[in-house]
């Protein structure tokens, strides 16, 4: 098992919410693949979106639901500065997770982290673990609850 894998099934442990990370035959890169590969609608599917503050240089997360494409004006504003895409080496380098199996936990430090309050319409919501092809399934209302989680309403 990956040390990135390890990290999110310590992470679920630690902060008690019970979810088995499944490793999936194919890739769950994208939300349509991993809605594919887990069988849910794509609005079932948390996209972790890692970006950089303008003014700050933070590592700043997004938790959006699968069918949604972010809106940039809004995310700035709930983050209070402009926002770029983070540099997929730095998002390795401070979350411990590759583009395309960063988790909503787990991360090596907090993040500043917002999500989207339309994942929590659904029972459960799949999140990717760590690697490209691991996820795990949760009530996303465990997720708006973890530390460091503020809520928004994708417009």
């Amino acid at each position: 098992m990956s040390k990135s894998v390890a990290r999110v099934e310590a992470a679920l442990a630690e902060l008690g919410l019970i979810a088995e990370v499944l490793r999936m035959p194919e890739t769950t890169r994208s939300a349509a693949d991993a809605a594919r590969a887990c069988g849910c609608d794509v609005s079932q599917i948390v996209k972790s979106l890692v970006f950089e503050g303008a003014d700050t240089g933070e590592l700043k997360l997004v938790l959006l639901g699968g069918h949604h494409e972010l809106d940039m004006a809004q995310a700035e504003g709930i983050f209070g500065e402009g926002l770029k895409r983070a540099d997929p080496k730095r998002v390795r380098n401070e979350t411990g997770f590759a583009i395309g199996g960063v988790a909503p936990l787990g991360h090596i430090a907090p993040m500043d982290t917002w999500m989207d309050e339309s994942l929590l319409a659904h029972d459960k919501v799949w999140a990717a673990a760590g690697a490209p092809n691991a996820v795990f399934c949760v009530d996303p209302a465990q997720l708006a609850e973890l530390p460091n989680v503020r809520r928004f309403l994708q417009a």
